[in-house]
C-alpha cells in the first residue's frame, strides 16, 4: 500500500524527490539542468512558493519548498517536470515517462528536521561520488545559500533566521562529513527509497 501524500498547507515545508525510470539519467547534458533551473525560477515566482534548497543530479532531484499561500507546494515539481519531460522526450526522440513514478513528498515536522534535510540536499553530489567538494557541483542553490552566487532560487531569510551568517551555514553543511549525523526519521524514509545505503549512515 502506497503511503498517503501529506496535505499541502500554508507555511508548511515539504521535501520532494524523484528519480529516473530504472534509475536512468534524467539529465544528460548541461542544457538539461539549465532548463529545469529556469523552470523552477519561473514557477516559484508564478506560484509564490519559496525554494529553500534544491539539487539536480544525473538521475534524480531534491527540492525543499515552503508553501507561502494556498497554492499547493506540489504544483511546482509537477509543472516543472511535466514541462521538462516533454522537452526531454522531444530532444532525444523518445516517448513515455522519464521517471519511475510520481514524485515522493515528505512533510517536514520541525525545524531540526528542516535544517538537516536542507544540509542533506546540498551534500548529495558528494554522497553519490559525483564530486569531491560541494563547490564543484553547480546544479544546486548551495552557492546562493552561502552567499557566493547572486541567484534568485533561494530564501535568504531562512539562512539569516537560522544561522548567524551564510558562513555559519557553510560550516554546518561541511560538518556533515565529520559527523555524518542524520535524524532517524529522515534516514528511514531515504533508506526505504534507496537514496542512502547502510554504509553511508
Amino acid at each position: 500500500m502506497k503511503p498517503r501524500r501529506p496535505a499541502f498547507l500554508k507555511n508548511h515545508f515539504y521535501h520532494f524527490y524523484n528519480r529516473g525510470i530504472d534509475r536512468k539519467a534524467i539529465f544528460r547534458e548541461h542544457d538539461n539542468y539549465l532548463f529545469v533551473i529556469k523552470k523552477i525560477k519561473s514557477y516559484k515566482t508564478e506560484l509564490n512558493l519559496s525554494v529553500l534548497a534544491y539539487c539536480l543530479l544525473p538521475n534524480h532531484y531534491h527540492l525543499l519548498i515552503r508553501q507561502d499561500n494556498d497554492n499547493p507546494a506540489g504544483m511546482l515539481p509537477q509543472r516543472v517536470f511535466n514541462s521538462y519531460s516533454k522537452a526531454f522526450n522531444k530532444r532525444y526522440q523518445r516517448s513515455g515517462t522519464i521517471f519511475e513514478g510520481p514524485y515522493k513528498v515528505v512533510l517536514i515536522q520541525d525545524n531540526r528536521q528542516l535544517l538537516h534535510i536542507c544540509r542533506y540536499i546540498h551534500v548529495n553530489p558528494i554522497n553519490h561520488g559525483l564530486v569531491k567538494e560541494i563547490r564543484q557541483w553547480h546544479y544546486s542553490n548551495y552557492f546562493e545559500c552561502i552567499g557566493s552566487r547572486s541567484g534568485e532560487i533561494v530564501d535568504r531569510d531562512f539562512i539569516v533566521n537560522n544561522f548567524q551568517s551564510p558562513a555559519e551555514y557553510e560550516e554546518f553543511v561541511l560538518d556533515y562529513f565529520k559527523s555524518c549525523y542524520m535524524p532517524l526519521e529522515i534516514e528511514n524514509y531515504l533508506k526505504k527509497w534507496g537514496e542512502i545505503s547502510i554504509e553511508q549512515i
